[in-house]
């Protein structure tokens, strides 16, 4: 799953990147936003076009508060054994709506439960994406609370790491959900990871590409 992809940062500096997927949603995505500026931290969001298409406002938000906007697919469809064509159609139509917002373009993109067959790698490369995955799972999406969360990651997380989260949607889907752990989550661990030297970075700045 991980070959050929970028799962981590690198190990010997402080910096890690807090990431999130399915959004944005209309409910959890500010509140998510708030913390994040009440806090000073920057963060990287992997967006599904359909709900970009639905709530603008938020990605100008997203980006005029200088958090970073990827490529999570049109509507989360997992891509094994789609047709490049298909492909094409399900990175593009989301880029060209991001772009159409914010002004920027993605260029990284990560797959729908990171499932990408190498033959799909090479075109998502080919397309001037670089796959980018994570090395540390919240499991926020899983219905633990927020201190369980908290303390799996501080027990486990490490410099380069890059942190999976998400802003949207639940077990069995992307709309709706409910996302106030992860909220509360966020909270509570930037600062505790603070204390402890991290600092906190989005991807491009994780990976040297800003």
């Amino acid at each position: 799953m991980r070959k050929g992809t970028v799962y981590r940062g690198p190990s010997d500096g402080n910096a890690i990147a807090l990431t999130f997927d399915d959004g944005p949603s209309p409910i959890w995505t500010p509140k998510i936003l708030d913390e994040l500026k009440a806090l000073d931290v920057k963060a990287t969001f992997f967006v599904l076009g359909k709900h970009a298409e639905q709530y603008p406002e938020i990605l100008k938000r997203m980006a005029a508060e200088g958090h970073e906007i990827e490529n999570h697919t049109y509507d989360h469809h997992v891509l094994i054994y789609y047709k490049e064509s298909e492909l094409e159609t399900e990175l593009g139509k989301t880029d060209e709506i991001v772009k159409n917002i914010t002004g920027k373009k993605t260029r990284y993109f990560r797959p729908p439960k990171a499932w990408l067959t190498a033959r799909e790698k090479r075109k998502v490369n080919a397309m001037g994406y670089r796959v980018v995955l994570w090395s540390l799972n919240s499991k926020d999406w899983v219905t633990f609370d927020d201190k369980y969360i908290v303390k799996f990651l501080m027990m486990n997380v490490r410099p380069g790491d890059l942190i999976l989260f998400h802003d949207s949607g639940g077990v069995f889907g992307t709309e709706g959900g409910n996302r106030e752990e992860t909220v509360l989550t966020v909270q509570k661990l930037v600062p505790k990871l603070q204390a402890k030297g991290y600092r906190f970075v989005t991807v491009s700045e994780l990976l040297g590409d800003s």
